[in-house]
């Protein structure tokens, strides 16, 4: 029998429930699988459960949830962000990531910079895709939703990729950060600063601040 240990760090309740039972279900219906299963609702949690783990590896599947509570210090703004420390702290670990993002912009981000093992959209989420998923990912096989696959084939050449700078900006000015405060805490100079967000509203085709956080909340990037 082959034990997987699994970390689901998701913060609602009844997307857990799917995936505990689904894996529940594969157990009952093939006795050559076990699972321990740990849970974290927001950034925090998870990222001081990754960094008890950095030395044990014990880890093996993780799904992850990208729209989370950010940590308390604003330095993990989502669960692309702890992707991100997962890929580089436990580098054998399956991510299998679960959104309600469905955007193709935002996807493409994704696989750029978390490169999941599988990755689904939780509006297409049942038992039954979790479990083919899981029986893929197990086999080192890579899994991507139907809704997914279709987003990649309608991907445009402009895409809107932004990287954890970029990111960062946008989720302390849409708190209310001045320029100058960001200036103190990121490696740029306010010149570079304002360089980066005029950039940004010209991805993003805005001319000012309050849709430039609308549209960048709307495609998951805050």
């Amino acid at each position: 029998m082959s034990t997987y240990n699994v970390l689901i760090i998701e913060d609602h309740p009844l997307i857990i429930d799917v995936y505990i039972s689904s894996l529940e279900r594969i157990k009952a219906e093939n006795n050559e699988f076990d699972f321990n299963i740990d849970i974290a609702n927001d950034c925090d949690t998870a990222y001081l459960k990754i960094q008890e783990d950095v030395k044990k590896q014990s880890i093996n599947i993780v799904f992850l949830d990208i729209k989370l509570p950010p940590s308390a210090d604003g330095e993990i703004t989502s669960g692309e962000d702890l992707g991100k420390k997962i890929r580089v702290l436990l580098s054998d670990v399956k991510i299998v990531i679960a959104t309600t993002y469905n955007d193709n912009y935002r996807i493409n981000n994704i696989f750029k910079n978390v490169n999941p093992d599988g990755f689904l959209i939780k509006n297409d989420l049942d038992p039954k895709e979790l479990i083919l998923a899981m029986n893929n990912i197990v086999n080192n096989i890579p899994y991507y939703s139907k809704t997914v696959i279709e987003f990649m084939r309608r991907q445009t050449s402009n895409e809107l990729l932004l990287d954890t700078i970029d990111r960062k900006i946008l989720h302390e000015l849409s708190q209310g950060s001045k320029l100058s405060e960001l200036a103190e805490i990121l490696p740029l100079s306010i010149s570079a600063l304002e360089r980066r967000k005029r950039i940004l509203k010209e991805m993003f085709l805005v001319d000012n601040d309050k849709d430039l956080f609308r549209i960048a909340e709307e495609k998951g990037f805050i």
